[in-house]
């Protein structure tokens, strides 16, 4: 007797891995920034050789510092003027427009601040007209040739974003159509995500791969796989966007809704334009693009001077642990940092040995009998927290942004992300040495929920309004508190 053979159900694809190939526009636009500035150094100096015959020898610093006052000048008003804004990056005549407007305001502006000191004068017009041309041909062919070069990498999908799909309906399948059928966008679509079911959720749907639920996509974004997710679900269905969105809301990923019918859900989010459809911007992924790199840098160097200032006392502290307590100078415990990837923390110990933990972390309380002598004294001047200047140069942490927590710490017998579901909120940028939250006064233990959620409002309010002078307001602050602590035993 023949049986009937059950069907199997085939099993769901699976993310391809991050491209080595992919470049951040970011990157790009900076690089087109630093050449342009040397392009406009160099139309000066080539200008100077031209007329150098002409150009008395004791002369030649005061040539030099205007060349390089117009190349300040000219990377100021270009920035303004939107000279590199993505638009003007994909098109050539928004883009000679902005340079020839930047270039040409720089011009005018060293010609007045050149009047009013009466020093005009001094210098050739020769000089001064022929280095405007020559600068005005460098800019013009080198954008030229850089927005040539954009348009093919774009074409390749270099620039674009990683993104998926939340929804495999009618809805989800309307928007997928519209992306890939607009060639403006900068968005490489993988496929779909759904939550349902049913039974109704095919692999595939219109030849685009379905990964999985809400739950396969939260570890593929912690994986570092996806880039944006557009949720492209009924808005009539308000309570299930809304629990898809509180789950993706704790990931460091930029996060639309799709356009439908009329919903007041969300409606306080921004609106902007995929191409010509509007879509709501319900969370940025902060500190990105070009505030990332300026907040690398800002660590660098501030980081590097640092160690230098600092190395006598780290090595009078290595000694001093040594000679006060058997066991590592250093002491390593994992933490959870960026997009809740765990990475060993560096600390000076202060503890015995054999008191170290680095799992089912029980905090340090006042006159705790684990704490060493030497280890009292550095906890209280906060010296033991300097090793993690080293984390820092590694891009593990920041100097500025949140306090790093154990997976295992607990406030009040229960662990912080039992407390506070957006918990994991916190973790949408690089943890810090310092942070908002600890200048404020709300440092040391967290033996209840209430201070928990305190910190976990500085941290939020924090990552809501980075600048650089916020961070630097608050390293002064840290000083000060260092000067005079107050709650670190």
């Amino acid at each position: 007797m023949n049986r009937e053979v059950p069907k199997t159900r085939p099993e769901r694809p699976t993310l391809p891995p991050v491209s080595s190939a992919a470049v951040p526009l970011d990157l790009i636009l900076l690089s087109i920034r630093f050449l342009e500035i040397l392009l406009v150094l160099a139309g000066g100096v080539v200008a100077l050789y031209l007329w150098g015959d002409l150009i008395p020898g004791s002369q030649l610093g005061d040539y030099l510092r205007v060349i390089a006052a117009s190349a300040l000048f000219f990377a100021l008003i270009a920035e303004v003027v939107g000279a590199y804004d993505v638009d003007a990056l994909f098109s050539l005549r928004l883009g000679w427009q902005r340079l020839f407007l930047s270039w040409s305001m720089s011009a005018l502006l060293l010609i007045s601040t050149a009047f009013i000191l009466k020093v005009s004068a001094d210098f050739s017009r020769g000089w001064a007209i022929t280095d405007y041309i020559t600068t005005t041909v460098l800019l013009a062919g080198s954008r030229a040739g850089m927005t040539l070069w954009v348009r093919r990498l774009k074409r390749q999908g270099i620039f674009n974003s990683r993104a998926v799909i939340f929804g495999a309906g009618t809805q989800g399948q309307r928007l997928a159509n519209y992306i890939r059928g607009n060639d403006r966008l900068t968005i490489s679509l993988l496929g779909f995500f759904d939550d349902r079911r049913d039974g109704r959720v095919p692999v595939l749907v219109d030849d685009l791969p379905v990964f999985g639920t809400s739950k396969d996509l939260v570890a593929a974004i912690r994986e570092g796989l996806i880039d944006q997710v557009i949720v492209a679900l009924p808005w009539s269905a308000e309570e299930r966007i809304r629990e898809v969105v509180s789950r993706l809301a704790l990931t460091p990923v930029r996060i639309r809704l799709a356009p439908d019918l009329a919903s007041f859900a969300f409606a306080h989010r921004p609106l902007v334009l995929l191409g010509d459809l509007p879509v709501l911007t319900l969370f940025e992924r902060p500190i990105s693009g070009m505030d990332a790199i300026v907040k690398r840098a800002e660590d660098l160097l501030l980081t590097i001077p640092l160690i230098l200032l600092l190395s006598p006392i780290l090595i009078l502290t290595a000694i001093a642990i040594r000679l006060d307590s058997p066991g590592p100078i250093l002491f390593r415990q994992p933490r959870e940092g960026f997009n809740n990837r765990l990475f060993e923390v560096l600390k000076f110990r202060s503890m015995t040995h054999d008191s170290c933990e680095t799992d089912a972390i029980h905090q340090a309380t006042r006159n705790d009998k684990r704490i060493t002598r030497v280890g009292a004294f550095i906890r209280k001047t906060s010296i033991d927290e300097l090793p993690q200047l080293f984390n820092v140069l590694k891009g593990e942490m920041s100097l500025v942004g949140p306090r790093p927590h154990a997976p295992s710490t607990r406030a009040g017998g229960r662990l912080f992300n039992e407390i506070v579901q957006t918990y994991a909120a916190r973790h949408k940028v690089k943890p810090g040495i310092t942070g908002w939250a600890q200048v404020c006064g709300f440092r040391g233990e967290t033996d209840t929920e209430d201070k928990l959620l305190k910190r976990l409002d500085h941290d939020l309010h924090y990552i809501e309004n980075w600048s650089v002078s916020f961070d630097l307001y608050i390293l002064f602050r840290t000083v000060i508190a260092v000067l005079v602590p107050r709650n670190a035993f």
